[in-house]
């Protein structure tokens, strides 16, 4: 099963993490995804360079509205097709 854990920490709050949540949510369920969890954890340690997210144990740091469908498909559907 995939992880993905988003920092909901008061710096990546202010700085969009809901969004970045409903994001990776929509991209779960378009793709039909069940074995994804999606969970939030509170301070990831790098406040200043969030939204920061992990990925099966990948720090991933920066996730935006901007780029959280592309952060989604280049970790998680590429995995899908081999």
């Amino acid at each position: 099963m995939d992880e993905i854990i988003i920092c909901v920490g008061s710096s990546c709050h202010l700085k969009g993490a809901e969004k970045v949540i409903e994001i990776f949510k929509e991209e779960k369920a378009k793709n039909n995804l069940d074995n994804i969890k999606i969970s939030g954890s509170f301070c990831q340690g790098n406040c200043t360079e969030g939204v920061n997210i992990e990925i099966n144990g990948q720090k991933i740091e920066a996730v935006n509205e901007e780029n959280a469908g592309k952060i989604f498909k280049k970790h998680l559907l590429s995995d899908q097709n081999e």
